[in-house]
């Protein structure tokens, strides 16, 4: 599948828990991180989303927040992956963050330049990419 999405993370469906409006969906990734997307019921049907099939959870780069030290701090974004930084790509106003899971599953975040001086982002470095539920986009093969 070609996307414009920079992140595809292929998984398999561990849990569906469907409401009356919204659904949410648990995947599990093949190096064992879990990720959740918050879709509409109606997607549910239409993708026929049920526990055990493998889909596709697309996230767009520039929804992904960094996060190098929580400081005590909780936050609401149920997905909370950890990894380490493989590669910064610097551009006139953002930067690109490549970050590497420990089961070898890429996540690209674009986040300002002011941001990665502000977190000292550096190569090597263990970092938290978070972002929310809603963010992630479904995909199953036809």
């Amino acid at each position: 599948m070609k996307a414009s999405a920079r992140n595809q993370f292929v998984g398999t469906v561990s849990e569906v828990q469907i409401g009356a409006v919204n659904a949410e969906v648990v995947i599990l990734l093949k190096g064992g991180e879990t990720l959740v997307a918050a879709i509409t019921k109606d997607s549910i049907d239409a993708l026929n989303i049920k526990t055990g099939i493998e889909v596709i959870a697309l996230v767009k780069a520039p929804q992904i927040i960094i996060v190098t030290d929580f400081g005590g701090f909780r936050v609401s974004a149920r997905n909370q992956l950890t990894g380490v930084v493989t590669q910064i790509k610097a551009g006139a106003v953002n930067t690109e963050i490549d970050i590497e899971l420990a089961g070898g599953q890429p996540i690209a975040a674009t986040v300002t330049n002011d941001s990665v001086e502000t977190l000292g982002i550096r190569k090597g470095e263990s970092v938290t990419a978070i972002f929310k539920a809603g963010a992630v986009i479904l995909a199953v093969a036809i």
